[in-house]
């Protein structure tokens, strides 16, 4: 620290944590200042999450020590935490969704009246008065069902100002917005450091922290093992810092030809959602949908699948005709589907490790309607050590596993039916560098072997990095088809905003 910098508002001093013989945190260093934009990064697994629920009095550290304004303090319970300013905003918000806006921000904290009635004009007015500082346009009196992720968190840090937060924690706060909700965010962050708030920013994507954090500290293996400004790193040196070691390519594309048609899609509609949607996967072919958020793209895939009904338009799967509205028959047919919403959709958290790899495979696996464990455990151990699986008992819940494990595990379960066709939707969201590397270079291993890849990603540098195909998506619709020379980041974005329609 140079001798001017300001005294910290919060700082965490070489704590230790430890579960059993698990040391999840050796050396947690971190100090939050006022005005100051402090990005938390490193590979899943590297402690970050240990390291932010001490900060907020979520659990309670082994050694080392916590100092508020300089002063040694001892959170015993996350209340402590808000007491002295510290709030957490959570990658998905946690609010009640048949309230208002008003009632979430004040819950517990009703303004009153006479016969201790809630005062709902105060509370109105409060709560209005902090959207308006924050500079967004939203009404305090909307109920939260309906509102987007992105409002929501909003109305997460309205709540943190109403109780005069000066610590803000945004765990992956980007990781389901889209491109002007996200610059919204950065406006609201860039307003609350100008006030003079410290906050810690915790995300995946790196071009963010160079964007809107100004210092970043680097987590590894449990440790704090490099802190620096931003201006001072390079995005190859912060991957280097991050992994511990050369990352060769993020996109690790290996050339493959293009075999026959696997999957084809003629004039998918369903009504109000997409329009008229045709393309083909070929075998050996990774293929992107492209596009901004609601464009439609996660939404043809479901369709595909069978888990939305279409109401017109065909799916054909090496020349067999899928009944629509029946993921068993696109199972059947030699479908797998990685779902955007690992937890809720791809994985059962409270099942171990094990039976998730191996839920698509169970009728195989059983002998007179007996499953039997050995063929199960071997199997999720085979594809346990394809995919570099990184676990401490296969009978463990999944839902110990980091994200870029749990995406591993639904891969795995999928990848255990020997598709023809694999779509994966958003493959690498929440996940970490160094995995991210990996499950592009599993996909692209996977294209070369003759896998058809139908592939739904927000993330332009992924599509352009991985696709030998680019289908852009505006408002239902295809409006491009680019091949990999062809697409580059103006065309993609052109053809998203409905600027480049498709030719006739």
């Amino acid at each position: 620290m140079t001798p001017d910098a300001p005294t910290p508002i919060l700082e965490l001093r070489d704590a230790v944590k430890s579960y059993g013989a698990v040391r999840a945190l050796r050396r947690g260093t971190i100090a939050l200042r006022p005005g100051e934009v402090r990005a938390l990064v490193g590979e899943n697994g590297a402690g970050k999450s240990t390291l932010v629920k001490l900060l907020a009095g979520v659990i309670r550290r082994d050694g080392g020590e916590m100092l508020v304004d300089g002063e040694v303090v001892d959170f015993h319970a996350p209340p402590d935490a808000r007491a002295a300013g510290i709030a957490v905003i959570y990658q998905e918000p946690t609010l009640f969704p048949d309230l208002s806006v008003a009632e979430n921000v004040v819950m517990g904290r009703h303004p009153l009246k006479g016969g201790r009635r809630i005062d709902r004009t105060a509370m109105h007015e409060e709560v209005q008065g902090l959207l308006d500082r924050l500079g967004v346009r939203l009404d305090a009196e909307r109920p939260v069902r309906g509102l987007s992720i992105a409002d929501q968190q909003i109305v997460e840090i309205a709540k943190a100002l109403s109780f005069d937060a000066r610590v803000l924690i945004m765990d992956e706060p980007t990781a389901a917005l889209s491109g002007p909700e996200v610059e919204r965010l950065f406006g609201v962050v860039g307003a609350l450091r100008d006030r003079g708030a410290a906050i810690l920013f915790i995300s995946h994507r790196l071009e963010e922290v160079f964007a809107i954090c100004s210092t970043v500290t680097v987590m590894r293996d449990g440790e704090v093992v490099h802190d620096a400004d931003t201006a001072d790193l390079t995005t190859d040196e912060l991957v280097r810092r991050m992994v511990g070691r050369e990352l060769t390519a993020l996109f690790p594309k290996l050339d493959s030809e293009p075999g026959p048609t696997v999957l084809r899609v003629e004039r998918l509609t369903r009504e109000g959602v997409f329009t008229d949607v045709s393309f083909e996967v070929r075998a050996g072919e990774i293929v992107a949908l492209a596009g901004l958020v609601g464009a439609g793209r996660s939404e043809v895939a479901r369709a595909i699948f069978g888990i939305d009904k279409p109401d017109g338009g065909t799916v054909d799967v090496a020349g067999e005709r899928l009944a629509p509205g029946r993921p068993l028959a696109a199972m059947r047919a030699g479908i797998g589907f990685v779902p955007e919403d690992r937890r809720q959709q791809g994985l059962v958290m409270d099942h171990s490790i094990q039976r998730n790899v191996t839920l698509t495979r169970l009728k195989a696996l059983a002998r007179f309607g007996l499953l039997r464990t050995p063929s199960e455990r071997s199997l999720a151990a085979e594809w346990s050590k394809r995919l570099q699986l990184k676990y401490h008992r296969l009978d463990d819940p999944v839902g110990f596993l980091s994200g870029g494990n749990q995406q591993k595990v639904v891969l795995a379960k999928w990848l255990a039916t020997h598709p023809k066709v694999l779509m994966v939707d958003e493959p690498t969201r929440g996940i970490d560098v160094g995995t991210k590397a990996e499950v592009h270079r599993l996909l692209s291993e996977l294209a070369q072997k003759g896998l058809a890849v139908l592939m739904v990603s927000s993330e332009l540098p992924e599509v352009l990095g991985m696709a030998d195909r680019v289908l852009v998506m505006h408002e239902g619709r295809i409006t491009a088809e680019l091949s990999r020379e062809e697409a580059d980041e103006e065309s993609v974005m052109r053809a998203a905003t409905g600027q480049l329609e498709l030719a006739a």
